[in-house]
């Protein structure tokens, strides 16, 4: 069975950092996108951050432009998202996705997979 399993979530004060880390098990990541969105209560899930594996272009929002930071680790199937200057606002649920062949990076509902979830708290 396809998963992905998330870590790295937690709270922490404004400014600081967080790393989250999302491996695949019983899927490799292939060519295509993979992810990272975020939720807050109330609001819809807004894409973050991606990687286009197949030709080795990065996405960001212009929120996160600076701060954060996508990548992956080939030899332990896992992507990252290395956040820094933490801000409130930066509060939510955070999901990895993968397997995106076509679509836009933004769009959630272009992605197969989807992680169970991290919690990221900033609090002032």
């Amino acid at each position: 069975q396809v998963r992905l399993v998330e870590s790295g979530g937690g709270s922490v004060q404004t400014g600081g950092s967080l790393r989250l880390s999302c491996a695949g098990s019983g899927y490799t990541y292939s060519s295509n996108k993979a992810a990272w969105f975020r939720q807050a209560p109330g609001k819809e899930r807004e894409g973050v951050a991606a990687l286009w594996f197949g030709v080795g272009s990065t996405y960001y929002a212009d929120s996160v432009k600076g701060r954060f930071t996508i990548s992956r680790d080939i030899t332990k199937n896992t992507i990252y998202l290395q956040m820094n200057s933490l801000k409130p606002e930066d509060t939510a649920m955070y999901y990895c996705a993968a397997e995106n062949a076509r679509g836009s990076w933004y769009l959630p509902q272009m992605y197969k997979y989807w992680g169970q979830g991290t919690q990221v708290t900033v609090s002032s």
